[in-house]
């Protein structure tokens, strides 16, 4: 049998760089048993569903809050629009290709369960394979999700937790611009502290892959508050540009459009 990331690449396809680097990271292969757990509707599923024997895809968005009471915002796809990893071979001044956007086409699958991320409808020990992709602070509180993740992988298994982080060294001012798009944004977390919840949580932590990428800053704009808070994203952003304060976003212009960066980890843990 071929190694799960050669088997990856030769069924990837159209899969953007960036998801593709997501599956061979977690290198499924073709006896697990897969539990994706997301807020909404993502490419997991579809992307791991012809590598693995059994996938379940589980959509734990929360609720809607009652009105006036505030509450997340209404978006739950995290759709990442254009995105360049830094570093890579096309890493220049030109927009990335199209193939570098998740792919749009409708993707066949069954539908997800509907499910609370803390109280999942399985037994314990029932996955070999666990992911969640860009969803553990939307989930709920974190603690207690991961708490959930771990209850369902199996002993020997693979937790795979994929999502946004910040340097051990950096400010606060990357969460400042953050939650300037979303006032309710929870903070992004170290890598220190991901990886101390992961482990606080029962398990132990077996690969980490932190790198950087570059995003259009239009796309992630579509996702504000309202536009007077995406105007003032925008001009901190190209006054950081011009010489002005940092905002610990990196921006940059790239095409005659302003980019700008974030940090992604992937972890992969085991149940101890």
């Amino acid at each position: 049998m071929p190694h799960p990331a050669t088997a990856v690449q030769e069924t990837a396809g159209g899969v953007a760089p960036h998801l593709r680097r997501l599956l061979e990271f977690v290198e499924p292969d073709r006896d697990d048993v897969c539990l994706d757990v997301a807020r909404g509707r993502g490419p997991m599923p579809a992307a791991l569903r012809p590598q693995v024997r059994h996938l379940t895809a589980v959509d734990a968005t929360p609720a809607p809050e009652e009105p006036g009471r505030g509450g997340r915002m209404a978006t739950v796809e995290f759709g990442t629009g254009p995105v360049r990893i830094t570093g890579s071979a096309d890493d220049g001044d030109r927009p990335p290709a199209m193939a570098t956007r998740e792919d749009p086409r409708p993707r066949p699958a069954s539908p997800a369960v509907k499910a609370d991320a803390t109280a999942l409808p399985y037994r314990d020990d029932a996955f070999s394979l666990v992911t969640a992709r860009f969803s553990l602070y939307t989930l709920g509180e974190p603690d207690p999700v991961l708490r959930e993740l771990l209850r369902v992988c199996r002993p020997g298994g693979r937790l795979i937790i994929a999502d946004l982080v910040r340097g051990n060294l950096a400010g606060p001012e990357r969460d400042r611009i953050e939650r300037l798009r979303d006032p309710d944004h929870p903070g992004t977390p170290s890598i220190a502290r991901l990886t101390e919840m992961i482990t606080s949580a029962g398990a132990t932590i077996r690969r980490l892959d932190v790198f950087t990428v570059e995003r259009p800053v239009e796309p992630w704009l579509a996702g504000a508050r309202d536009e007077a808070s995406a105007d003032r994203i925008r001009e901190a952003l190209t006054d950081e540009v011009d010489g002005g304060p940092r905002t610990g976003a990196k921006p940059r212009v790239i095409g005659g459009e302003l980019w700008f960066t974030q940090s992604w980890a992937h972890v992969a843990a085991e149940p101890i």
